[in-house]
């Protein structure tokens, strides 16, 4: 199976990417919504709740890993390669390659949670692979609870959308890599406030690209992950609100098994 984790909701667009890119695979998935969100904890306390939510869905039977959490892939995948002899794949790296790529992208901006952009982690491999780009990160930290709470087209939230974009505007970016697999849910409005000029690169769509990639080039590995195309559906904590916002991002969820780690 494909094992993907995530704070909350968001890696469910991760997941939504996945059952498109390759539908015929089993996926297992860990919402740790009693512990949500990872944006505003500490890097040691992320590497713990990940570390952790790694071993659940490996205990489950998974044999890739997918961390659908910018915050988790931002702190932690170093210490979760280190721990687990499987691959796994994080966020970050496959948007930054989009980013890169692109012909006219020359000032780039990221949104995502405090600990994400805190990190640095986006500009470093930015630099890394093209040092004439200019990167501009904002911290968004409202933006997670908003989706969360399922308020996808309030006038609340796109007042607060266009507050955290504005001073991407003014430095007139002309790519915006979405560094929070929950903000793929606010494409719309962010579209609308960044402008239609400006290349928006969706992290769960690209990350679900990476996936699909390495197992082209590694098809041994397709008897490990089950071709039944089933999905399981863990949570932490079981809401309403979840149910409700995942049954829209996948029209069907089924049950959620209710765990605590």
């Amino acid at each position: 199976m494909i094992g993907v984790f995530d704070s909350g909701i968001g890696g469910l667009t991760v997941v939504r990417a996945l059952r498109q890119d390759l539908p015929r695979y089993n996926v297992l998935y860990f919402g740790d919504t009693a512990r949500t969100p990872y944006g505003t904890k500490s890097p040691e306390t992320v590497i713990q709740y990940a570390v952790q939510d790694a071993e659940f869905l490996l205990q489950r039977g998974a044999k890739i890993l997918v961390v659908g959490c910018n915050t988790a892939s931002s702190v932690a995948t170093d210490r979760l390669r280190e721990r687990f002899d499987v691959p796994i794949f994080e966020v970050i790296s496959p948007a930054v390659e989009m980013a890169v790529s692109q012909p006219k992208g020359r000032r780039v901006g990221i949104i995502g949670t405090r600990a994400t952009i805190n990190s640095g982690v986006y500009e470093q491999k930015i630099k890394a692979l093209r040092p004439d780009m200019k990167v501009y990160g904002a911290a968004c930290p409202l933006l997670v609870p908003l989706v969360e709470e399922g308020w996808l087209k309030k006038a609340e939230t796109r007042k607060i959308v266009k507050k955290y974009l504005h001073p991407l505007k003014l430095k007139q970016i002309n790519v915006l890599i979405l560094g929070c697999t929950h903000y793929p849910l606010l494409k719309e409005i962010i579209r609308a406030k960044i402008g239609k000029r400006v290349k928006i690169i969706d992290s769960s769509e690209v990350l679900s690209r990476s996936v699909k990639d390495f197992l082209h080039h590694n098809p041994h590995m397709a008897g490990d992950l089950g071709t039944e195309g089933t999905c399981e559906f863990y949570v932490s904590d079981v809401t309403d609100q979840f149910q409700k916002l995942a049954g829209k991002i996948l029209k069907s969820v089924g049950k959620l098994e209710h765990i605590k780690l």
